[in-house]
This record gives structure tokens, C-alpha cells and sequence, in this order.
């Protein structure tokens, strides 16, 4: 029987799924690793825990999915991560990730050198703290015996093709995070690189996401329990596969996924841009076709942190069935999910987490509950902008974590006011990372297809009209507290000193 694997290198763990060619899961295995914040707002990790994740899962999976033909991998993985390589392909630093924040002074001297103007206008984004340029940036001010020892500049899941193939590639979905890819040419922009003093010859080549990239060599497959010589796919963002594993590749159709982070997600066949720059507007995972997405920096990251440090030891089931006893608006407590900065809408990495109305009525589970409608008001945000733009979709699909709780999605639905869809398969960004694969290995003759044969439906979650109104009077507060409280983040960050 012919299969595919799907790799997703994320923030917090590695999962490695060995699918049929209809999407079926015949084997998946995860394993976690350390996100090191050194100083506040700093966010980083040993690229060495990826790829023995890798090594680690692909080995149980090819295991216990003995006597599956593999003929197909691709690769997803967390967007904007920065590693940097010397001239023997030794990790110089740990890895900058993309939710660190350290880099809002590089973000002023990118757009002082490229102009703001003409930044959105190469890149279709402003310069951002969570994007590769400006990390790159700081290390060239703050290391620069890092800087001058820098040979190539990776990211997260490139790194771990770089291991499996000996290939230097990356796709266009995931290098439009780097902030040095011309996103409507589709290829990297000399005049960017050459203002920002980044050598162009440390960049990966760029394919679209179901080309194949390279194949498994041997010292690889020995390490992983894969045969030597299967195609990888370019792959793409874990955002981007993540689309194509709940089947989003057409004009109009979009997704939200709750993870660490938070994404609204609409495929487009052109590259629409925000002239506010609230969102991102990337190359899609289809060939020619681009996507646009709002981003919440803590999203199910707000729900674990409050259950590790604060509740307990409850399951999430149980925290949602305590919530389910709390009315809307958890008796007036509103909660900011910016534990990690913000990107959407506000794009300030200065902002931190805020519980507003908190009283001595408040339990663990109000916070909870407060905790889950402040991620569903961040990401309304994102879908509001999408609706400016004149893109509406008429349904939600909805992937990650946070899509297995049944309360959380029935709030996304009223919060959204639209019907939100599960799919069958909950795999999400490595089920599209494989049919990426698929695609590079002849499977399927495009992603449309691939995306036809190996996704469905499952269940829809339609809103319900008193609690969507119910939910619009804490939307509306909401919005207030932030031009409210700009000036005291601002105040904040001088006491944390400048951080």
C-alpha cells in the first residue's frame, strides 16, 4: 500500500504521521521539546531538539506502519524561526523564533532603509518583530561574530530538510515570512537583501511547495528508519499546510487554527494587501495563488499557561466543563491575549497580557473562560479585516488544538457569527505537509486534487443568535482596552528595562 508522511516541526513539539493516499492516518507519533526565553520577550530553541524529534517520531512511525510503501514526505513547520549555519553546516546560535520579540528597534531600521511604502509594496507586509529579516538584523548588531561566521540562513523546517537531503531549499509560503522574498514575483529581492546588507547567496532556493526539493541520502535513513532515495516536497508553513489539510486551496475558502498561536487563514487567487499591514498577505502552498491571515501570538499558548501556573491539574475537558456553568462574559472579566506582543490588528510587540474587571467573584474557571474569549475576540479582529478587504467566507473551518474542544468551537461560531467546520482527519498542518508530498511523488496531479481525495468534512457548528449577541457587548468593550491602555504598555516596557 502506498503512503505519505507528513512531517510538522512546531514551537513546542515534532509530529511525524504516515498517511494512505486517501488520508487516512496509519501510524503518528510526537515528541516534545524546551522553548528557552533567556530574558523577557525572548524566545528561542536548540535546533539540535528538532531534528532528533524527527529522528525519534519517524522512526516509530516507520515501525509500526511496516509494509507501507513510502513514496512521498513533505514538510511543514513553524514560520519566521532563524537559524544560521557556518561553512560546515554547524548551528552557530540557538534558533530566534517567530514569537520572539526582541527586534522592534531592527524593525524601525528596515523600514528606514527599504521605506515603509515600499517594503509593503516588495513584501506585502510591514516590517515585523516575529519575521527573519529583523532577526537576522539583531544578530548582525548585537553578534556580530555570529554574523561574519554565517555561510547559510535557514528556517525551522529547512533546517530539518537540510539533514534529511543535504539540500539548501525552502518554499515560497514560508520564505514570504522572512521579509526578504519579493511575495508578488515570488522570488528573493536583491534590492532588499542589498539594503539590509543580507548576502543573497546565504538564502536557500525557493520552489513552489509541491515541487521536490531533494531525497532522503543514506546517513539520513539510517538515523530515521526511512529508505533512502523518497522525494521530499518544498512543503511549506505550517499555516500554509495546515490550509491544505483541511482542504482550503480555492479563492475565498479560509480556516482558523488555534495553537500555540492563533490564525485566520483565507486562500486567495491574488495577492490582496492590507495597506495597514495588520495582516499578512503570503504565497500560498498552490502554485500562483496566495494567502492572506491574521495572527494572535498567544492563543491556546494564554489556555496552557493558565492551566500550568494556575489551575492545575484539571483536563481541558474539565476546564471546559466548568466554563460551560460560567455565563458569557465571564461575569464581566475581559482578558488581552498578549502574553507574547500582539500582530493582529495592533502590531505592537511592546503589549503584555491584561485581565481587566477582575474581582473577589472570579474563580480559576471565570480566567479560563475569559481566557478563551479574549483568543476568540483576537482572532474576530483578523476576520474583520478579512471582511474589509471584501473577503468573506461563509464558513470556518477550524484546525490545532483548540479544535477539539466543542465549547471553544461553538464560541468561535457565535463570536464569529458563521458556521464552523471540523474535518475529518484533525492533523491539519502534517496531513498537507503529505499531500504536498503526494504531489512531489505523482500521487496527485495537483493540490486541488490531493486536497479533493484526502480531506472531509466532519462536523459543522452553526452560531447561535442570543449568544452572538450576548458575546458582541464583551467584543465591543474589548476593543476599547487597548488604545486605552497603549500608553501604560509603553510605561511598562521601560520597566522592564526596554524588553
Amino acid at each position: 500500500m502506498k503512503a505519505l508522511i507528513g512531517i510538522d516541526i512546531g514551537t513546542s513539539c515534532t509530529k511525524s504521521v504516515l498517511f494512505d493516499t486517501n488520508g487516512s492516518v496509519i501510524a503518528a507519533a510526537s515528541y516534545e521539546y524546551p522553548m528557552h526565553q533567556p530574558q523577557n520577550g525572548f524566545a528561542e530553541a536548540d535546533p539540535a531538539d528538532w531534528w532528533r524529534a524527527v529522528c525519534i517520531t519517524l522512526r516509530q512511525v516507520t515501525e509500526t506502519g511496516r509494509g507501507s510503501e513510502i513514496v512521498g514526505i513533505g514538510l511543514s513547520g513553524q514560520m519566521h524561526s532563524l537559524v544560521m549555519l557556518d561553512e560546515k553546516d554547524r548551528v552557530l546560535r540557538p534558533a530566534i523564533l517567530w514569537c520572539d520579540q526582541r527586534t522592534a528597534d531592527e524593525c524601525a531600521e528596515i523600514e528606514a532603509l527599504v521605506g515603509k511604502e515600499r517594503l509593503i509594496d516588495i513584501m506585502a507586509n510591514p516590517a515585523l518583530t516575529g519575521f527573519t529579516a529583523s532577526k537576522l538584523m539583531w544578530v548582525k548588531k548585537h553578534e556580530p561574530e555570529i554574523f561574519r561566521k554565517c555561510k547559510h540562513v535557514l528556517l525551522a523546517k529547512d533546517y530539518i530538510r537540510l539533514m534529511l537531503t543535504g539540500e539548501y531549499a525552502t518554499d515560497v509560503s514560508d520564505a514570504s515570512g522572512m521579509q526578504l522574498l519579493d511575495v508578488k514575483k515570488r522570488c528573493w529581492s536583491r534590492e532588499v537583501c542589498d539594503l539590509l546588507g543580507i548576502p543573497m547567496h546565504w538564502l536557500a532556493s525557493v520552489r513552489e511547495s509541491c515541487e521536490i526539493s531533494g531525497y532522503i541520502h543514506a546517513r539520513a535513513a539510517s538515523e530515521t528508519g526511512l529508505s533512502a532515495g523518497i522525494p521530499v516536497a518544498a512543503g511549506g508553513g505550517d499555516n500554509a499546510c495546515a490550509a491544505i489539510g483541511t482542504g482550503v486551496c480555492r479563492d475565498g475558502e479560509a480556516f482558523t487554527t488555534i495553537g500555540t498561536s492563533g490564525v485566520v487563514f483565507a486562500h486567495t487567487k491574488s495577492p490582496i494587501i492590507d495597506p495597514k499591514g495588520r495582516i499578512h498577505t503570503f504565497c500560498a502552498a498552490v502554485p500562483q495563488e496566495w494567502h492572506v491571515m491574521g495572527v494572535t501570538q498567544a492563543a491556546g499558548l494564554s489556555l496552557s499557561w493558565l492551566r500550568n501556573h494556575f489551575i492545575g491539574n484539571d483536563s481541558y475537558a474539565e476546564i471546559d466543563r466548568q466554563c460551560e456553568q460560567i455565563p458569557i462574559g465571564s461575569e464581566a472579566l475581559l482578558y488581552l491575549p498578549y502574553l507574547m506582543g500582539e500582530r493582529t490588528p495592533i502590531l505592537d510587540p511592546d503589549v503584555r497580557g491584561v485581565f481587566f474587571g477582575l474581582s473577589a467573584v472570579h474563580t480559576k474557571y471565570h480566567a479560563a473562560r475569559a481566557v478563551m474569549e479574549g483568543v476568540s475576540f483576537s482572532l474576530r479582529n483578523a476576520l474583520d479585516i478579512l471582511r474589509e478587504l471584501e473577503i468573506a467566507p461563509d464558513n470556518m473551518r477550524i484546525c490545532g488544538g483548540g479544535s477539539k474542544s466543542v465549547f471553544w468551537k461553538a464560541m468561535l461560531a457565535d463570536v464569529y457569527r458563521m458556521p464552523v467546520i471540523t474535518m475529518h482527519s484533525d492533523e491539519g498542518a502534517a496531513l498537507g505537509a503529505a499531500i504536498l508530498g503526494g504531489c512531489a511523488a505523482g500521487v496527485y496531479t495537483s493540490v486541488s486534487e490531493g486536497c479533493k481525495r484526502a480531506t472531509a468534512q466532519k462536523v459543522c457548528v452553526v452560531p447561535n443568535a442570543e449568544r452572538a449577541a450576548a458575546y458582541e457587548k464583551s467584543y465591543a468593550l474589548y476593543n476599547q482596552l487597548y488604545p486605552c491602555l497603549k500608553e501604560c504598555f509603553q510605561e511598562l516596557k521601560k520597566m522592564r528595562g526596554g524588553i
